[in-house]
């Protein structure tokens, strides 16, 4: 014991700052730039990073009136699911859990749609799947939950995703409402309809109609010049489906590749025709809202150390996850929360983080969010979002996901950090940052370390 002692106390005189006796020549003190002394905070050794080496999505429809009208659920899960197996060789019984988000199905009936798709992607029995429900996180949840379960050690190799079919499942309240809301304003205000929480934003807050028409007009126009430019094609997994003539029962059988819900024409003009939906004198209307939607996107999650034993390339790292509460009466305003949360999280600074993916549920949310925040309207969905994609509920946080790490690809070294985030219904909000795969190395920080106190944070 006083050996082990004597030994520590060598190997700590050896760390001290050099103070009395000469150093040597050749010997230079610096700061230590890998693993956990990183400031980013980064608390694992590098090879134990959680990294995405895969990250697909559907094409997002209209509900009830585009390309999935006629599509089952699981159907649509199904062609993801098998993608991000397919595309990276990874065998499906390697897989330790799928992790699904849904949000307006059955629980039950959704959980078994979703363990029969894997059946379908060629899964074997033995590997689970189980769904979540945050309402619009969810697939951003599934993501962080297969992230978690993999930094504690319980699998090494998961999928996280995202489903829903608005068309099969609508938005409704089943059953009764407890009475004893009225006793408690924040539990009433739970039940508000999603559109009256966006007039609040914009009352609240200051948003006027043309600010949100304007920012819907934003989301189409880039929107659309990422789909004419093939800016979505590395990301979407075309869908064998049909589409049943409502008139004659005729089917026809259909490739779905592309977003249908995208107006390239949209004007200030066409949308301020539009009426208000929720509120006589508000100022929400279908046009500077999400579209209701159906999609699937899945994400597949490992440690580093485990892609490098595949030699698959690392398309981004999963560096921090933040859900966070808000007044329900303005649900909206999740984002300007969460995405704060999630920066700290991850060690850094709102500045550090290059592009946004913000789902866009209201024009009157995202506005306020983003102004908020002070942010860059040039690093914020920059290839439109949910006003003009759509944001099927369940999806959108897989979704997003999917276009965050595939578009920080497409930029290259000089977009290193992003993030997703979202309001949610019932007042919350989710954010994750993410870094760009291809942009760090086991030394490599974000920015210069001020001081060095020779202790790692985790010493702290």
């Amino acid at each position: 014991m006083e050996k082990s002692t004597m030994r520590q106390q060598v190997l700590l005189d050896h760390l001290k700052p050099e103070t009395g006796r000469r150093a040597v020549a050749n010997v230079v003190s610096s700061i230590c730039s890998a693993n956990d002394s990183a400031p980013y905070a980064r608390t694992t050794d590098f090879l134990d990073d959680v990294v995405i080496v895969a990250a697909y999505r559907t094409a997002i429809c209209r509900a009830k009136r585009g390309g999935f009208k006629d599509t089952y659920p699981d159907d649509l899960l199904a062609p993801v699911l098998r993608a991000v197996v397919e595309k990276t060789g990874v065998s499906p019984a390697e897989i330790g859990d799928i992790v699904i988000g849904s949000v307006l199905a059955p629980g039950a009936q959704r959980a078994n749609e979703c363990r029969m798709a894997a059946f379908f992607a060629g899964f074997p029995e033995t590997v689970p799947v189980r769904t979540v429900n945050r309402q619009c996180s969810s697939g951003l949840q599934a993501v962080a939950d297969v992230a978690a379960a993999i930094k504690a050690g319980f699998y090494d190799i998961g999928i996280g995703g995202g489903l829903e079919s608005m068309t099969v499942n609508p938005m409704a309240w089943e059953g009764s409402v407890n009475p004893r809301v009225e006793a408690d304003q924040r539990a009433q205000d739970c039940l508000l309809p999603m559109g009256i929480t966006s007039e609040n934003v914009a009352e609240r807050y200051g948003v006027g109609r043309r600010q949100q028409d304007e920012a819907a007009v934003k989301s189409h126009a880039k929107a659309a010049a990422a789909r004419a430019s093939g800016r979505f094609k590395d990301e979407i997994i075309p869908v064998q489906t049909k589409i049943v003539n409502p008139k004659t029962g005729d089917e026809k059988k259909v490739v779905i590749s592309e977003d249908d819900g995208i107006r390239p024409g949209t004007s200030l003009a066409d949308l301020s025709k539009l009426k208000t939906v929720f509120k006589k004198s508000g100022t929400t209307t279908a046009g500077n809202s999400s579209q209701v939607s159906d999609g699937a996107a899945a994400v597949l999650l490992m440690k580093r150390r485990t892609a490098l034993e595949k030699n698959l390339p690392v398309l981004g790292v999963f560096r921090s996850f933040a859900a966070v509460g808000v007044d329900p009466s303005v649900m909206g305003i999740g984002p300007a929360v969460a995405i704060p949360a999630a920066v700290k999280a991850a060690g850094l600074e709102l500045s550090d983080i290059d592009l946004f993916e913000i789902n866009e549920a209201f024009a009157s949310q995202f506005t306020y969010c983003a102004q908020e925040l002070g942010l860059d309207e040039e690093k914020v969905n920059v290839n439109g979002g949910a006003m003009a994609l759509g944001h099927p509920l369940g999806a959108t946080g897989a979704r997003c996901t999917a276009t965050l790490l595939h578009e920080m690809k497409k930029r290259g070294k000089d977009c290193r950090f992003g993030i997703v985030s979202m309001c949610i219904g019932s007042g919350m909000g989710a954010a994750a940052v993410f870094e760009q795969g291809g942009a760090i190395d086991p030394l490599s920080n974000a920015r210069a370390v001020g001081q060095n106190n020779l202790l790692s944070r985790d010493a702290k």
